[in-house]
């Protein structure tokens, strides 16, 4: 890959008139606007259904999209909604457009206008050329093996009033044939519609995927290393994960004490049986990783250590002190995905307690791993300075879990202030956010990325998400008209005098 520039910016955060991002018209132009400023790059974090607290990174599915970025206005263009369908919102979707996203109300509203279009669709509607799309990408292998199951797993919590599937019963949380093909019978019409769902998130992430291509943006997708408890995986492959007879967990997931948490992080998933994922060679990672890159030019592994070693946690306790090292997969899984996927364009999350074995693996694969810099400025010479950036890696500015770069130059101890003031000049305290830019451009990191809110200069009210705190993340909301051509020359000149700048991409009218 040659250098580029990137640009760090979730769909829910761009702006938009229906209460959250989505992949309507606002995406066009945001790919417009970082195109005009230099960027060959657009980083989203996890694309999947939120299983809680609106986090990417916990959601009811390893593969599913979420239905929420669905764009209403795509549909009335396919003609299976009307303009009138769209006038009529409820009043917390009424807001100004820069105001923090409204998910409950903007899900159920959306529901409804998802079940009025596959109506729709299913009385004809639609175009021919829709239903050749739909129909193409459901034999596609990125959706096989899982769309099925997704389809019943929601029509099943929509049947059991939400609860969580190891509470279902009628032999259903522990998937004896029968009582499952009774549901799939009788819940059949609902099945259909969540599997339409899914067909149609696909379509339009793909016409996103067409025109960031026809601009030279590379799209870089995200695949935490753990699904959720209460997701459609578990539920439909339980022999997989740690669990007991009943569905429970024996072991969680989560990070040992460290610096910044003296209990440790004990983030609750379901650990993995790589000893039965090794017996059939991985099939389920391999079907993971072939959906992840059939959205994404480039993918981000996160939490790359627990492919070497996890920190497993007896289940039922309240931190992660009592948890130990185990062995990952190693190297035998990666094998096997380049083995039936060929080269995997995989970006290593390397963070956290970097142990010998990881950085083995690290070089064993020849992956780039990741900088920030800002944990680059509290010892001399750190690894995450912007000399230290070595080329094959991603260097960042601030990253979605990190405070804005003027937040944290705000919080800064005397001792690292005066570090950047001598490694970037005086001027970086009064402007952090455009000094660590200078920086991660100028750096010998192949690619350099930076949070659209670094871009902007927005201090600590800009941040995204503060680990280990469950409420009150993913909720910054990107102000309709902030990101002007005032604001990307600059950034494309930058760009340019770095060897960064995006090539020349001629604009694309259609879909």
């Amino acid at each position: 890959m040659r250098r580029r520039a990137g640009i760090l910016l979730h769909p829910t955060a761009l702006p938009g008139p229906f209460g959250v991002g989505d992949l309507g018209p606002s995406v066009d132009r945001f790919l417009e606007w970082a195109q005009e400023a230099g960027f060959g790059c657009w980083q989203v974090l996890p694309l999947g259904p939120p299983e809680a607290y609106e986090s990417p990174y916990s959601a009811l599915s390893a593969f599913a999209g979420n239905p929420l970025l669905i764009s209403p206005e795509r549909l009335v263009e396919q003609n299976l909604l009307r303009p009138e369908d769209l006038e009529e919102r409820p009043p917390k979707l009424l807001g100004k457009a820069g105001e923090g996203p409204a998910f409950e109300a903007a899900r159920n509203w959306k529901q409804g206008l998802l079940r009025t279009a596959f109506h729709r669709f299913l009385g004809g509607a639609a175009s021919p050329e829709l239903e050749r799309e739909l129909e193409d990408l459901a034999q596609r292998p990125a959706q096989r093996g899982w769309l099925d199951d997704w389809a019943l797993f929601c029509a099943l919590r929509q049947d059991q009033q939400q609860r969580a599937w190891w509470d279902w019963g009628e032999g259903l949380a522990e998937r004896q044939p029968e009582a499952v093909e009774r549901a799939r019978r009788r819940l059949a019409q609902e099945v259909a519609f969540h599997r339409w769902v899914q067909l149609i998130f696909a379509e339009q992430w793909q016409r996103v995927r067409r025109r960031a291509r026809r601009r030279d943006i590379l799209l870089l997708g995200d695949l935490p290393i753990y699904v959720a408890w209460n997701s459609a995986e578990v539920w439909s492959q339980r022999d997989l994960f740690e669990l007991d007879e009943k569905g429970h967990p024996t072991q969680v997931a989560g990070v040992p004490p460290d610096a910044f948490t003296k209990d440790g992080q004990l983030w609750g998933n379901p650990l993995y049986r790589w000893d039965r994922m090794a017996e059939d060679g991985y099939r389920w990672w391999i079907r993971r990783v072939r959906a992840s890159l059939h959205r994404s030019d480039l993918v981000r592994l996160d939490h790359f250590r627990g492919f070497a070693g996890y920190w497993a946690v007896p289940a039922g306790d309240t931190t992660a002190r009592g948890g130990s090292w185990q062995p990952g997969p190693g190297r035998p899984l990666f094998d096997a995905l380049e083995s039936a996927l060929g080269e995997l364009p995989l970006i290593a999350e390397d963070l956290g307690e970097i142990t010998p074995d990881v950085r083995e693996l690290l070089a064993g694969l020849k992956l780039p791993g990741m900088k920030i810099l800002h944990f680059g400025f509290g010892d001399d010479d750190s690894e995450h300075a912007p000399h230290a950036c070595p080329p094959r890696s991603v260097v960042y500015t601030a990253s979605h879990d990190t405070d804005t770069s003027v937040g944290w130059c705000q919080d800064l101890d005397e001792e690292s202030r005066l570090r950047l003031m001598d490694y970037a000049g005086v001027d970086a305290l009064d402007e952090p956010h455009r000094a660590l830019l200078r920086l991660a451009y100028g750096s010998a990191a192949e690619l350099a990325i930076t949070p659209v809110q670094d871009v902007l200069g927005l201090g600590s009210e800009g941040r995204f998400n503060t680990p280990g705190q469950p409420t009150g993340n993913w909720t910054w909301r990107l102000r309709e008209g902030l990101l002007t051509t005032d604001l990307a020359q600059p950034l494309a000149r930058l760009a340019r005098l770095t060897g960064r700048s995006a090539a020349e991409a001629e604009p694309s009218g259609d879909g």
